[in-house]
């Protein structure tokens, strides 16, 4: 999946960068590239799995 943008007219480089960075954001891209940075082994993923399961339940049943 590639991000593209188009120049607006009038519109500066920096506006540009800005907007393609919204978009990165938007979609992912810069929290997997973090993500893959190391590598991390199947069973600490799993346990990270849990762990969010685990505080998205807590906080589900804290709210209702």
């Amino acid at each position: 999946m590639a991000i593209r943008i188009k120049a607006r007219s009038g519109e500066h480089v920096e506006q540009m960068l800005r907007r393609f960075k919204k978009l990165c954001e938007k979609e992912g891209l810069t929290k997997d590239v973090k993500r893959k940075e190391f590598y991390e082994k199947p069973s600490e993923r799993r346990c990270r799995a849990a762990r969010k399961s685990q505080n998205r339940r807590l906080k589900a049943e804290a709210t209702s």
